[in-house]
């Protein structure tokens, strides 16, 4: 099967999960987390590792459209050889550094996993998304951000960078328990940025799903794609997340990636504003000049 097919019975899992049973929903979640590493095991191991039944994995790939359990491990182990080699590499560097008498710096670690994350969020879907969501943002009245901890802080760096150039801004985050009012006030052509990551709050949730009713765009930056609210995203963007450590390293480079495109396309404008702002800060000694 092609990467472009596979892509397809991925999203399949994505757009059915939701309608199936508890036990199939909880299956669905396991491979779409898991879907790397699961190309080459059994359908046993597959139901223990998913604390599932046989029975239960056999009936929800019938319901994906495979009439066995081969066919449907054979195209997720197509799916996962088609990763960059780099990651492999980092993975092994990382390991044999880990290794080392003493173990390894914390900042070597550290600095190591960040690149591997990086790396690995890199990939075809990612770039797609990212122009379909410089489109819409350009295409929107105003950008409504939000995030809960500790992934607020990245709702609030976006909100930083972007608002030096770009003043159709409403941050969200500081106060959601106003958060329904205040989705309540958008108009059809506004657009929520939401960041959204393991665990995912109820309050994230229903939000999206209330913004969404609304027929307003939503932009989704998550970890997987068995992120709940990733049926209700207009365009979605995800990242590679370390089980080893937390890092935001990989969101924090498509924040800087976003304002720089948005800033880039309205350059004039955005140049002539941070001129201002430039002199303002000289102007009033907030900042030195030489």
């Amino acid at each position: 099967m092609s990467l472009d097919n596979l892509r397809t019975t991925i999203n399949k899992i994505v757009d059915i999960k939701d309608s199936l049973p508890k036990r199939q929903r909880q299956l669905c979640d396991y491979i779409l987390k898991s879907y790397q590493s699961i190309g080459l095991i059994t359908v046993k191991e597959l139901a223990d590792n998913a604390e599932v039944g046989i029975s239960t994995v056999l009936r929800t790939i019938n319901a994906l459209g495979y009439e066995n359990f081969n066919d449907f491990r054979k195209d997720i182990y197509d799916e996962s050889i088609t990763s960059s080699d780099s990651e492999w590499t980092l993975k092994k560097s990382i390991a044999e550094i880990g290794k080392e008498e003493g173990g390894a710096p914390t900042l070597v670690q550290v600095w190591n996993e960040s690149v591997n994350l990086l790396n690995k969020s890199l990939d075809a879907d990612l770039m797609e998304n990212f122009e379909i969501v410089i489109d819409f943002i350009e295409k929107s009245s105003r950008i409504n951000i939000l995030g809960t901890r500790p992934y607020k802080a990245t709702a609030l760096y976006f909100e930083t960078l972007l608002g030096e150039f770009y003043s159709n801004i409403r941050q969200l985050s500081n106060d959601t328990e106003v958060i329904y009012d205040r989705i309540l006030q958008f108009e059809k052509d506004e657009i929520l940025v939401v960041f959204a990551f393991e665990p995912y709050t109820n309050r994230i949730i229903e939000a999206v799903k209330l913004a969404h009713e609304l027929g307003n765009k939503i932009i989704l930056i998550t970890d997987y794609i068995s992120c709940p609210i990733i049926s209700y995203a207009s365009a979605t963007l995800k990242v590679e997340v370390s089980k080893e450590q937390f890092s935001v390293v990989p969101v924090i480079a498509l924040i800087e990636a976003l304002v720089l495109e948005i800033g880039k396309r309205s350059s004039e404008e955005a140049i002539k504003r941070l001129k201002r702002l430039e002199k303002t800060l000289i102007e009033k000694n907030e900042v030195l000049s030489y």
